[in-house]
């Protein structure tokens, strides 16, 4: 396999973990943080890092949208409920 081969199957891969996140809006960030170490603000944070580890500028809330689906304020007001006090509980032991 090349290089761009593996670039492309990378990719596509990419976008398919954003379209589940996507259909699946009823999994809130902190249950990714507290069963996987991530969320989707991470992926927005990697996305901006990889751009920039390649001489790219990438704009935080631009990297959100393009994670997200929509601006982040937007997928917020819609889809993210307040943390119980369980998901709280549970990142803030994971923090320890």
């Amino acid at each position: 396999m090349t290089e761009d081969q593996q670039t492309a199957i990378e990719a596509a891969v990419f976008r398919r973990l954003l379209a589940h996140l996507d259909a699946n809006k009823e999994v809130q960030n902190i249950d990714l943080m507290n069963l996987a170490g991530f969320c989707r603000n991470c992926l927005s944070k990697w996305y901006v890092a990889a751009a920039e580890e390649r001489g790219e500028s990438v704009d935080y809330e631009a990297a959100r949208e393009r994670v997200y689906g929509m601006p982040y304020s937007e997928w917020k007001a819609n889809y993210q409920p307040e943390a119980t006090p369980e998901q709280l509980a549970a990142f803030n032991n994971k923090k320890d």
